[in-house]
């Protein structure tokens, strides 16, 4: 059995280890969402995110606005709705923390490039499910065992902040 505190530690894992999620600003853009790349530290957010100050994200973003995310491991075991915060932190501190030769590709003018943001989401809240596609479910399918009691324990609304 899967609790959701056990949840919670694997979505954080995953979303440090692959980093790619799709976002947008919640009742923006018809919630329309984008790849970006994540940047977290340590084991919970905040999670970082680099940015043009074109892009259609960064020109609609408030001071504090309600976003929305999505995320799927590389190995697909692991989805996510996520819920949050996004907001501006163009922190000279922050980015000279988290820069690194991925991000220095993008900003051709380094981190004083005019270009460049920063994006804060706090992520407050998200449905998270471990994948129960495999082999063995496959098998315990053949076998006549209920996949839904399987399911059960593999998806929780889950708090972040």
């Amino acid at each position: 059995m899967t609790t959701p505190a056990e949840l919670t530690d694997k979505f954080w894992k995953a979303i440090h280890a692959d980093r790619t999620m799709m976002i947008g600003l919640a009742g923006v853009d018809d919630g329309h969402t984008r790849p970006m790349t994540a940047v977290t530290e340590g084991e919970r957010g905040p999670i970082w995110l680099f940015t043009s100050k074109q892009t259609t994200l960064a020109t609609q973003i408030d001071i504090d606005q309600r976003a929305v995310a999505s995320f799927v491991s590389k190995g697909h075991d692991l989805f996510a709705s996520i819920h949050g915060r996004l907001s501006v932190n163009n922190d000279p501190a922050i980015i000279d923390r988290l820069w690194n030769p991925m991000i220095a590709a993008w900003y051709p003018g380094g981190k004083q490039d005019p270009d460049l943001t920063l994006l804060r989401f706090d992520a407050e809240e998200a449905e998270i499910w471990l994948s129960s596609t495999s082999l063995l479910a496959g098998l315990k399918l053949l076998i006549g065992s209920d996949p839904k009691q399987d399911y059960e324990d593999k998806v929780a609304t889950v708090k972040l902040a």
